[in-house]
């Protein structure tokens, strides 16, 4: 009976040690989705800034930006982007975590690997610092020819990672998706409000919808644009209910034992 007991104990000891490991990704889930605001505050901000919103078409154009101004340059090829999407890898970890003992684990799961890959795709087509680099090398160039090399190697480059075209369709669609399917998710499982799921809903699906129509339909600009900022607001909002819901799950949770 006394071993029972103590087998007893040791099982509820390491359930309680299980449970405060997982609420330190909620702990940086919340912080994660808070600067996921602070990056979208920052891009808005930027935007308005001399030369945030001036549309670049030819590489030449490119490449002056780059050489007037690198930061612009790479925050106008997706570097805010880059940050946000490696603070969506914590978010989408917590939001998993907070799902995984409800009837929708797997389907949490699933939006988790899901944005995974769309993130992976992400980083594997951002040329961002790629096109920093064949600025540099254009700047440098002595001859025709060797300029003449670098600006199509900077057309490639273009074709492949200018934000909201074919070429970054593939990545920014997977996570949007993702973002839909985990805000259904919240939705069922009823770990947070019905508030924090529509606002996930609404504002992935209407990023989805921008990134398609961005990319594959042209003279749309003011529609787009409108599915741009109601995505973006909506998306914002998520973050901010995550984190809040993530920081009370934290504080929830059970603290370490005392052995």
């Amino acid at each position: 009976m006394t071993r029972l007991v103590d087998l007893s104990k040791d099982v509820e000891i390491t359930h309680t040690d299980h449970q405060y490991q997982w609420s330190s990704i909620y702990q940086i889930g919340g912080l994660a989705a808070i600067g996921a605001v602070l990056v979208g505050v920052s891009e808005i901000v930027i935007t308005f800034l001399p030369g945030g919103n001036v549309p670049r078409e030819t590489v030449l154009e490119w490449f002056q930006l780059f050489q007037e101004n690198s930061f612009m340059g790479l925050r106008n090829l997706g570097l805010l982007n880059i940050m946000l999407n490696t603070l969506a890898i914590l978010i989408f970890l917590a939001l998993y975590a907070a799902h995984r003992q409800s009837q929708d684990q797997p389907y949490a799961a699933l939006a988790a690997l899901i944005a995974l890959l769309g993130i992976g795709v992400f980083y594997a087509t951002n040329r961002a610092f790629a096109m920093l680099d064949l600025s540099h090398q254009y700047a440098a160039a002595t001859t025709e020819a060797q300029r003449a090399v670098v600006e199509a190697a900077g057309q490639a480059m273009l074709s492949v990672g200018k934000s909201h075209t074919p070429g970054t369709f593939l990545g920014f669609s997977l996570i949007e998706a993702a973002g839909v399917m985990m805000a259904v998710v919240m939705l069922r499982g009823k770990v947070f409000n019905q508030t924090a799921a529509c606002a996930g809903m609404l504002g992935f699906g209407m990023l989805l919808l921008f990134e398609f129509f961005s990319s594959f339909v042209a003279g749309l600009n003011s529609i787009t644009m409108i599915l741009a900022m109601i995505g973006g607001l909506s998306s914002m909002a998520w973050y901010i209910l995550i984190a809040r819901r993530l920081f009370q799950l934290r504080r929830n949770s059970a603290v370490p034992s005392q052995t």
